[in-house]
């Protein structure tokens, strides 16, 4: 599973990104977690307003900082 935190470095990008090692951890998933903060690159998910989470090349997450039990909720059903 490569999991890939978007944003430019902000607070909230900081907060989506340990929220996700902490759900990461708690499901002991085997996951890459990549941080993205190249604007072309975030643009390129069609993401406008940051962070973004995208779970194996998919848009989960868009502007705004989902709860640690949400990103699980979301890794699990990407596991499906």
């Amino acid at each position: 599973m490569i999991i890939k935190v978007l944003g430019p470095g902000c607070t909230n990008c900081k907060n989506l990104e340990r929220i996700t090692r902490e759900a990461v951890a708690e499901l002991g998933l085997d996951a890459t977690i990549e941080k993205v903060e190249d604007y072309a690159q975030i643009a390129g998910y069609g993401i406008m307003s940051t962070p973004g989470l995208v779970i194996d090349e998919k848009v989960v997450v868009s502007g705004r900082v989902p709860t640690v039990a949400q990103v699980r909720e979301l890794l699990e059903a990407s596991q499906a």
